[in-house]
């Protein structure tokens, strides 16, 4: 009986993701990549003029109306979210597994399309029940992106890898993978989908633009965030995910600059 009662016990425990950070080293670890990047990004990209010897109008208007320098303030801050990740996986000596880095299939398209349905869906109930409660929300606010919708050319090829390529890869690395695992090992699935979701909307206010917070952004970003965290737990792998949100922003990317050109 005692040994039939802890076989019980234990099936009912919570799953539990082994790794070796806890939510407070994933959570740190996570805003300073996030954040630590686009300063150290901003920041070389705001250096590059001064070193060629630009002037500071010229270097202030490439700087505020170039697509390239846009683009290589967003290559360089992922590039460094990637590199703080994978050193501090090296030093913890994890694997890439661990937070869902694994061989794709061909089964996670089907899930990053399925996935994409139950988003929108699952969007459009909360956007509905939101507006009601709060009628005053602002659902017209555009996303800063800091790039000319008029594009074409390599310049618009540029766009499409930093809007739609670099940022899925990047973010679901970060967010579902790293951040995600690191919760999971120590509190609840939901509560650690919560806690990743609403960590990755806040990220999305858009925080020193200049600009009203963009708070409907932050519960765009929260929903798909749901739908990510549960592609991740649902595959064992970060691929589905990757390919929903990059679904997402390519939409988002067709409608900004190709049919707005049209």
């Amino acid at each position: 009986m005692k040994a039939m009662k802890a076989e019980n016990t234990k099936a009912q425990e919570p799953f539990r993701v082994s790794t070796p950070w806890g939510p407070v080293s994933a959570t740190l670890i996570t805003l300073l990549a996030f954040l630590g990047s686009q300063i150290v990004g901003s920041l070389l990209v705001n250096i590059y003029p001064y070193l060629l010897g630009w002037d500071k109008t010229r270097a202030d208007s490439w700087i505020k109306n170039s697509t390239w320098a846009q683009f290589f303030y967003i290559f360089i801050a992922d590039v460094m979210v990637l590199l703080i990740i994978w050193l501090f996986l090296r030093h913890r000596k994890a694997r890439a597994s661990m937070i869902g880095i694994k061989r794709p299939h061909w089964v996670d398209v089907a899930y990053a399309l399925s996935g994409f349905f139950v988003y929108m869906l699952a969007y459009l109930v909360l956007f509905n029940i939101v507006t009601a409660i709060i009628p005053s929300l602002d659902t017209n606010q555009k996303q800063e992106l800091g790039y000319d919708t008029y594009t074409s050319g390599l310049a618009l090829a540029g766009i499409f890898v930093s809007l739609v390529v670099l940022p899925p890869l990047v973010e679901e690395t970060l967010f579902r993978g790293f951040l995600y695992s690191g919760l999971r090992s120590k509190i609840p699935k939901i509560a650690a989908a919560i806690v990743t979701s609403i960590i990755f909307a806040v990220m999305h206010l858009q925080f020193g633009s200049g600009n009203a917070l963009l708070w409907i952004a932050a519960l765009d970003t929260f929903v798909l965030s749901m739908v990510l965290v549960y592609l991740r737990d649902k595959t064992d792998s970060l691929w589905a995910s990757i390919g929903l949100h990059m679904i997402k922003n390519l939409l988002a990317f067709s409608s900004i600059f190709i049919f707005h050109a049209v």
